[in-house]
């Protein structure tokens, strides 16, 4: 039977540490996801619902992008997937009778735990200027007030049309249709947090931002490095197809400052061997500090340079540019330096070396832990290096695997969610709805909270997300917000944004993706494309929270036809009726989605193009993979100091908390804690269990603060340290960024202690 939502925020002054775990998944994950399924939906709306995760005839899980190969099996979902679907498919209710009786003010002293945990919201809200509570609204007033205010911009470009990575391919393609038609491409969205470096060097080496492998290639791979990352928590499923490709004889090395659990030992629990004993997956770890990636995959190129014979001349001859100058700036590669940036040893990296070159079929996989850095697009470059020097992209069992956070995040980039759109699918969207698109660059997520400061940006529309929870400079965001004339919310649950407003504030509540969605043609259904350029259906088949939800595609629709009115001639209201209409527009955009209907009905979908993958064709400036050679960075921590990086819990999906627990490193109860290596802690008298200051150090000068963390003595490498956030957002400051991406850098930041 369903419970109901928390009525009090729980204390978690006294977390409770026990040793981390070494194996992830098995018998605790089966129970953790039925306690909380059932927590949320109850017994029999729990086994409705996940038993369509992830079908060829169900809906898309809500959480992270990994694919699903053709054959699913009957629980295609992981524990943190279950969660996901959970909170959205709740009984718990969010009604106006919520807001009469928790004011603004007190949402803002919630935390986001609280916030989310309270159920769906049920109908429009507003909050007036001078308000100090939500009060229902009427969909048409909400999309009048709406109009009000863009239409009183001075400037297009004062508004901010934000995407977070939930929202359906459909729903999409319209938000960038309606925010260039209105006049703008101020599109920031939720990969300028994550993946926007990823991007950046892809394009410039390969010609294409996206990875360039599929499940089959991993299965296939006889290496596998995975990089800043730990599927275990952020991406479960990834550790079935890394069981199933150490089964076929695969190699695998992990390379991240912490060790974890699920790269230590999987648990497959849909297989009674993997209950009972497991699969060790991890042949080397590499526990390197943060930010010494690009100086550990500089000097493993050199080697493989100098080793005699292990270079594909021929595809370097034939499909590379840039070979030379990346022998020259190789040649500078120094062990000593390697060794003082990476704290590896000698033989660790040795042993790298030789299974790299023992491996004919090599893929590289990584996330957050290398994208989000000053030097994060150098480190990506480099890791394209290694893999060009030995034909390692454009053959089965080999490329670059960028693992997405977040469900559609890729889907919603190929649909024209960005700041700087290519001026040819500019041509191609202003020829099919014969609109003139602004040309000029428009606004990424940091440029957008600097606008807001410096009251350039006036209107800030969020489709999905958590914008406040999910950026960095807490403070500085926040007053940023605060300085707006409407902030506009499309959601499905309470966070922390909505109690962070402009003068005046919308809640539009809209369908999630295991709703029914049915619009005056019949039921609908929606697009998504995952990690790996695979295009699917989703169907929700539960009854919506509220008969006054509408779907993102109507929300757009509507919104955009009250605010160009009659000057549109873009059909919003036949796109809100039938969203095959839609993709059939999309078709005609976007390169690879031609016949989208027809094929997309077909399950398990289609795969998109991929030149580097397909022909090996790359669609660079120069017309090869592009070797490239920036210098080798990393940080400098001064004494006293270490370098802070932030983290997920496994209760937590990016800004989303469903508990406060960390299973598998052994603290429950509590969040506000940080991980600190025990021999950092006793040069730095921080005895376990006391409590601490988190103090940023910037060179600005600002002093960032985050109050009352536990110390965890924890097997971080020496000299770094690692918090949850969003807690420990308010720590990075807003222009410390990642070169060419403006990535926030979040993963570098410097801190000294101070006593709580």
């Amino acid at each position: 039977m369903a419970t109901k939502p928390p009525t009090g925020d729980p204390v978690q002054d006294a977390p409770q540490v026990t040793p981390p775990k070494h194996a992830a998944a098995g018998l605790p994950a089966i129970g953790h996801t039925l306690r909380i399924a059932q927590q949320q939906m109850g017994v029999a709306r729990t086994a409705r619902t996940l038993l369509k995760v992830n079908q060829k005839d169900g809906f898309d899980c809500p959480g992270c992008a990994w694919p699903e190969g053709d054959k699913r099996h009957t629980a295609e979902f992981c524990e943190n997937g279950a969660k996901a679907v959970a909170e959205e498919a709740t009984l718990r209710r969010v009604t106006p009778a919520f807001f009469a009786a928790h004011p603004l003010p007190d949402l803002a002293t919630r935390s986001g735990y609280w916030l989310g945990q309270q159920g769906r919201i049920t109908e429009p809200m507003y909050l007036a200027e001078g308000g100090d509570r939500y009060e229902p609204v009427s969909w048409e007033k909400a999309f009048a007030i709406i109009a009000e205010e863009l239409t009183a911009l001075a400037s297009p470009d004062e508004a901010l049309f934000y995407t977070s990575g939930r929202t359906s391919n459909e729903a999409a393609f319209l938000f960038q249709l309606f925010a260039r038609e209105f006049g703008t491409n101020n599109l920031p969205d939720c990969s300028n947090m994550c993946h926007e470096s990823s991007g950046s060097a892809l394009t410039e080496t390969i010609g294409i931002g996206k990875g360039s492998v599929s499940l089959e290639d991993l299965h296939q791979a006889d290496l596998i490095i995975v990089a800043g990352q730990n599927p275990g928590t952020n991406h479960p499923r990834m550790l079935s197809a890394l069981e199933k490709a150490k089964t076929a004889g695969a190699k695998i090395i992990s390379v991240n400052p912490l060790p974890e659990a699920g790269m230590e030992r999987f648990k497959n629990p849909q297989t009674p061997v993997g209950m009972l004993k497991g699969t060790a997956l991890n042949d080397l770890f590499l526990q390197i500090r943060i930010g010494g990636d690009q100086a550990l995959f500089r000097l493993l190129n050199k080697l493989v340079i100098e080793t005699e014979g292990a270079t594909d001349e021929a595809f370097i001859r034939e499909h590379t540019h840039g070979y030379e100058e990346l022998v020259a700036a190789a040649q500078e590669a120094d062990w000593d330096e390697t060794l003082t940036a990476t704290g590896l040893t000698r033989p660790e990296i040795e042993r790298a070396l030789a299974m790299i070159l023992a491996s004919e079929r090599t893929i590289i996989c990584w996330a957050m832990g290398l994208t989000q850095h000053k030097h994060a697009v150098a480190t990506i470059r480099e890791v394209v290096n290694l893999l060009l020097l030995r034909g390692n992209i454009g053959r089965p069992g080999a490329g670059v695997c960028p693992v997405r956070g977040h469900s559609n995040v890729q889907g919603d980039r190929t649909m024209g969610i960005f700041e700087r759109p290519a001026p040819a699918f500019l041509d191609a969207l202003d020829k099919e709805f014969g609109i003139t698109s602004p040309r000029g660059h428009g606004y990424d997520v940091v440029r957008s909270i600097q606008a807001m400061r410096d009251g350039e940006a006036k209107v800030l529309f969020a489709m999905g997300g958590n914008f406040v929870g999910a950026t960095p400079d807490t403070e500085v965001t926040e007053a940023a917000i605060r300085r707006t004339a409407l902030t506009v919310h499309v959601s499905t649950k309470l966070n922390r944004s909505h109690a962070v407003t402009g003068r005046r504030a919308l809640i539009l509540p809209t369908l999630g993706r295991t709703d029914k969605d049915v619009q005056a043609s019949g039921k609908q259904f929606v697009t998504v494309e995952d990690s790996m350029g695979m295009v699917h259906a989703s169907r929700g088949n539960l009854a919506p929270a509220s008969p006054q939800l509408l779907s993102e595609p109507a929300i757009v629709a509507r919104m955009a036809r009250a605010v160009l009115g009659a000057t549109s001639a873009t059909p919003w209201e036949e796109f809100e009726r039938d969203y095959a209409s839609i993709r059939e527009r999309i078709s005609r955009v976007i390169p690879g989605f031609e016949d989208f209907n027809a094929r997309v009905a077909r399950p398990p979908g289609f795969q998109l193009p991929h030149a580097p993958r397909d022909e090996r064709r790359f669609p660079t400036k120069t017309g090869k993979a592009n070797f490239t050679a920036a210098p080798v960075e990393y940080p400098r921590v001064p004494a006293g100091r270490l370098l802070l990086q932030t983290l997920r819990s496994h209760d937590q999906y990016n800004t989303t908390i469903y508990g406060l627990d960390d299973r598998y490193r052994g603290i429950t109860g509590g969040r506000r804690v940080v991980m600190v290596n025990p021999e950092d802690a006793a040069e730095l008298g921080l005895a376990d269990g006391s409590y601490t200051d988190l103090v940023s150090e910037w060179k600005d000068g600002v002093e960032r603060r985050a109050p009352g963390f536990r110390v965890v003595h924890y097997p971080t490498a020496r000299g770094c340290a690692a918090a949850y956030y969003p807690e420990t957002n308010v720590l990075v400051p807003l222009d410390s960024t990642a070169d060419t991406s403006n990535t926030p850098a979040s993963k570098s930041v410097v801190v000294r202690f101070e006593p709580a």
